[in-house]
């Protein structure tokens, strides 16, 4: 069995896509040690006294679609407390076989690094807020453009990681896959370092997936984003592959649906350090 716990205060302020971020970061745990399938989600739901009902029945419509639509899974139970300031999550479960569970370590010289969401959703969540409160001081963008790229960072935080595990669990034999984690608060350089716990080798950074606009918004908001250490809320998926495969794998990604970026490599520059290339690719990310 595999339990994650996890509770964080809101994003949006729509209650049932905040219901489905929350689902999604609570799962997305379960499925970075390479587990398919979640039993169930036990709900954490903390709210004002003022709140009004609709607003807690949403989140909860929320989290109930995700985990039944979106990943064929159940919410069977949870608990409510009466908080000042509002906190959302849960515990979810799952069940795998203990051969099958790929760790966040166990990296190796030469593994190519493949990402599964473009980062940038801090910057971006950023503007969605500045967008209500102080719309003047994005008045260099367009409205509607930007608008596209928030919709676009929802999209993200509400999109399951489980098809990434599924196509991992396509293969009858995936030893190829050396190391598993997702992006999530310590930002992509961050989960990399993670990766490079315990052993002896470091790792570069050549390509970075963003969100539209992101590293722009982040620079001028005040978050970091050069050296990939802004703060992602259930982000993508961050695989070390054997090079011999990853460009199999990344196509097999694609055909279950599962956008891909190889954004880097593992060697043995210095222990524990990770580097963004100098001729770094950026690669912006429009989707409308």
């Amino acid at each position: 069995m595999v339990k994650n716990i996890d509770v964080f205060t809101p994003i949006v302020d729509e209650p049932e896509i905040m219901g489905q971020i929350a689902a999604s970061n609570v799962t997305s745990d379960i499925f970075a040690m390479n587990v398919p399938d979640i039993s169930g989600m036990l709900v954490f739901l903390g709210i004002n006294t003022n709140t009004p009902m609709e607003v807690a029945e949403g989140i909860l419509k929320g989290i109930k679609y995700f985990m039944e639509e979106k990943i064929n899974s159940q919410v069977v139970g949870g608990h409510t407390i009466y908080s000042e300031w509002p906190m959302i999550g849960g515990e979810a479960s799952g069940f795998a076989h203990k051969d099958s569970i790929i760790l966040k370590q166990g990296v190796k010289k030469g593994d190519k690094l493949i990402l599964t969401k473009p980062i940038g959703l801090q910057g971006t969540m950023a503007a969605y807020r500045t967008l209500k409160n102080m719309p003047e001081m994005l008045e260099q963008y367009s409205k509607s453009e930007l608008q596209k790229s928030i919709d676009y960072a929802i999209e993200l935080m509400i999109t399951p990681n489980q098809n990434v595990v599924k196509t991992i669990h396509s293969y009858q034999d995936f030893s190829f896959v050396h190391a598993l984690t997702d992006v999530t608060g310590f930002g992509l350089s961050g989960h990399i370092k993670e990766m490079l716990q315990n052993s002896t080798l470091s790792a570069i950074i050549e390509t970075i997936p963003s969100i539209r606009f992101s590293k722009e918004l982040s620079e001028e908001l005040g978050y970091a984003f050069d050296d990939c250490s802004c703060h992602e809320t259930a982000g993508g998926m961050l695989i070390a592959i054997d090079p011999k495969k990853v460009e199999e794998f990344s196509n097999t990604l694609i055909s279950n649906n599962v956008e891909n970026w190889i954004v880097g490599t593992i060697d043995n520059i210095e222990p524990g350090l990770v580097r963004v290339a100098d001729n770094v690719e950026n690669v912006e990310i429009v989707k409308y």
